[in-house]
């Protein structure tokens, strides 16, 4: 155990849980239900993240009425599959292949995942807003999601950032009940892995991709 002399956490341990959280889909059990209690607890987590002003505008639905996760299986294959098509002919390494193969299953099968969990926000993004104003709004919300998914994973559940389903926002608003006030940020594919654990993706290392000071300068 590598315990830091001045946070008192296992390092390890936190580094195998940030780096071994990941995108899951073929993973998911689709017989297993997650109660309720486990994932208000990992919405207790994320209500911690970072957010603008504290303001605490998120909000969170867990769906898992069948005909509404079948609805929005629809919309969510109308949208994923042609775009999923269209990168499987231009990304033609194998890594890249098995990510696509991977997502088309979520797509085949989103109506069958336990649990579906939609990240809110109370208010809308303005249709003109700068760079830094987009940042500081989807900021407020994103690092909450994150969060759900490491406690989610610490607790034995996978779980799969998508977007799909929001280019039909507004349809699928009004199946949920969700005011037009209110925007719909991302979904999480929810259920627990089965296999026993996962293991770091490749990556580079992260002085390949880091800079000092100037744009391509190596940190020394």
């Amino acid at each position: 155990m590598t315990v830091h002399p001045t946070t008192g956490f296992d390092l390890a341990e936190t580094d195998r849980l940030l780096t071994t959280t990941k995108q899951v889909r073929q993973r998911l059990d689709l017989t297993r239900p997650v109660p309720y209690d486990v994932l208000l607890e990992c919405i207790e987590v994320a209500n911690h993240a970072p957010m603008g002003g504290n303001l605490e505008r998120n909000r969170w639905m867990i769906i898992d009425d069948a005909a509404k996760k079948a609805a929005i299986a629809t919309r969510f294959g109308d949208v994923g599959r042609p775009y999923l098509a269209a990168n499987s002919e231009l990304r033609l390494d194998d890594r890249s292949q098995r990510v696509i193969s991977s997502a088309n299953f979520l797509v085949d099968h989103l109506h069958e995942v336990p649990a579906l969990v939609l990240a809110l926000r109370l208010d809308r993004a303005p249709l003109d807003q700068s760079q830094g104003q987009a940042a500081a709004y989807y900021g407020s919300v994103l690092p909450g999601v994150w969060s759900f998914q490491l406690a989610a994973r610490a607790r034995g559940i996978g779980s799969a950032w998508t977007t799909f389903h929001l280019e039909y926002e507004a349809e699928i608003a009004e199946l949920l009940g969700i005011p037009s006030s209110v925007t719909q940020v991302c979904l999480l594919a929810v259920g627990y892995f089965t296999g026993d654990t996962f293991t770091p993706a490749p990556r580079r290392p992260a002085s390949e991709v880091t800079f000092l000071n100037t744009w391509k300068a190596p940190v020394e």
